[in-house]
């Protein structure tokens, strides 16, 4: 590679990182979180208010407090965990949420991928 052309492509890089597209946990698609909501998450959490399933409703969740869902039994964790969910909040429990809330009964081992988990919280974020 001659050293316009490598200089050219060391640039880009930079100016891809700069503006975050060279990073897939900044890609924040709720269009992809909610197929990721649909593959991973509907099966047991409502998103319609007032409705919970297996798990609680999920409308609404980003500025909410742990175990506050009116109607949903949670665990002495969750109820006790005193956490307001928002992105980053959410983020990290969705990886790996019995590491973040010890005694959680969510049986989900958690989204292992940056991207759809940054996806997925992007998507939660419009459920007002």
């Amino acid at each position: 590679m001659n050293g316009g052309i490598a200089r050219t492509a060391i640039m880009t890089l930079i100016v891809l990182s700069a503006i975050g597209t060279a990073d897939p946990a900044r890609a924040q698609d709720p269009a992809a979180g909610k197929a990721v909501f649909t593959s991973q998450c509907a099966v047991c959490h409502p998103i319609q208010s007032g409705r919970n399933s297996v798990g609680p409703s999920l409308f609404g969740i980003v500025g909410r407090k742990t175990g506050s869902v009116p109607g949903f039994h949670y665990s002495a964790a969750n109820s006790n965990a005193n956490i307001v969910w928002d992105e980053a909040t959410l983020n990290n429990y969705l990886k790996a949420p019995m590491t973040a809330i010890p005694g959680t009964t969510m049986g989900y081992a958690g989204l292992k991928d940056d991207a759809q988990r940054a996806n997925l919280v992007a998507y939660l974020a419009t459920l007002k």
